[in-house]
């Protein structure tokens, strides 16, 4: 079995901070976002190769992180796209990945920018019963929340009807970034592209394949975070920390008040402040300020201010009054 990992989007919401770092490297804990999908791919003997389709703007920064991490199967796949107008969508995008890579097996297909509560293990183990295409599916406990994805709608765990981003959707039930295809239906996403269906968001494939094809729904409790945006960033971060805060030993934090979920990462320093819900990236100065759920970027100085649901770029400098 063959996996890929799709990583090659621009994250333009999450900006100023992932415009020159993929969103799969922003730390949630001691790891990042992409570590655990990483492992478990690497864990898995079902697995021999591991696809990192990215893009040729971030294509140094996956070669850079390949070539230290200790992990033995991923090889980047490289999109010829380095602008967001310039994508291919997610659908033209991975039929592209099986066509240059010559993939001729069941593939695994999961986004990287997905935090998992669950083992992606466990989805191979229920995809091998089905023998049929499969995707994972949450449901987000709320109709607004809802709108943003694909629909499920099941009969037992037979996926019967899929809308993708509803207006007015009948239930919670969604379909996340994960999937796997038997090696037999991978000729079909050229044939959904040829007839001039909608190459981006890989939910229209999956509504197009449930009405050729048995379609199933592995369906999970715990959690599920789709790291597009600042809020869910912040949300996924709470999550790993359960409550504590995380202080890098080489962060310095003085005569400051920490209330929940605060990660200060390596060589970050916070003098008279307070901060809750916020994350604070490497080198960044945090003074005589009260910053809740907050981003604060890399070489970042912040003096004297009170900040909430901020997003603030690297190398910046705020001060009250200036």
């Amino acid at each position: 079995m063959k996996a890929v990992v799709l990583a090659g989007g621009y994250a333009t919401r999450l900006w100023p901070i992932t415009r020159h770092r993929p969103k799969m490297f922003l730390p949630v804990g001691e790891g990042t976002v992409i570590d655990q999908i990483f492992a478990d791919l690497e864990a898995d003997e079902r697995i021999d190769e591991v696809f990192v389709s990215t893009n040729e703007r971030f294509a140094e920064r996956f070669e850079e992180y390949l070539a230290e991490a200790t992990f033995e199967k991923p090889t980047l796949s490289i999109e010829d796209t380095s602008e967001e107008s310039e994508k291919f969508g997610v659908v033209g995008a991975l039929a592209q990945l099986v066509d240059r890579e010559g993939v001729d097996d069941d593939l695994l297909v999961v986004a990287g920018d997905n935090l998992l509560s669950f083992d992606v293990a466990d989805f191979v183990d229920y995809f091998e019963r089905k023998g049929e295409p499969t995707i994972a599916a949450y449901d987000v406990g709320s109709r607004e929340r809802a709108k943003e994805y694909g629909l499920v709608e099941l009969d037992d765990d037979r996926v019967v009807d899929f809308q993708e981003k509803p207006d007015d959707p009948n239930s919670t039930l969604v379909s996340i970034a994960c999937y796997a295809y038997p090696r037999e239906t991978l000729d079909l996403l050229e044939t959904y592209l040829a007839d001039g269906n909608n190459p981006d968001e890989p939910g229209w494939f999956i509504q197009w394949l449930q009405n050729r094809t048995d379609v199933y729904a592995f369906t999970f409790d715990g959690a599920w975070f789709d790291i597009g945006t600042p809020e869910a960033y912040l949300d996924s971060v709470a999550w790993k920390l359960g409550g504590e805060n995380f202080v890098h030993a080489d962060a310095t934090v003085t005569n400051s008040t920490l209330g929940e979920n605060v990660f200060v990462m390596a060589d970050a320093e916070v003098v008279d402040s307070s901060l809750d819900e916020t994350v604070v990236f490497p080198n960044a100065t945090i003074e005589n300020a009260d910053i809740r759920r907050s981003i604060i970027d890399e070489e970042t100085s912040v003096t004297g201010l009170d900040l909430a649901g901020a997003l603030i770029g690297a190398h910046s400098h705020l001060t009250n009054g200036i």
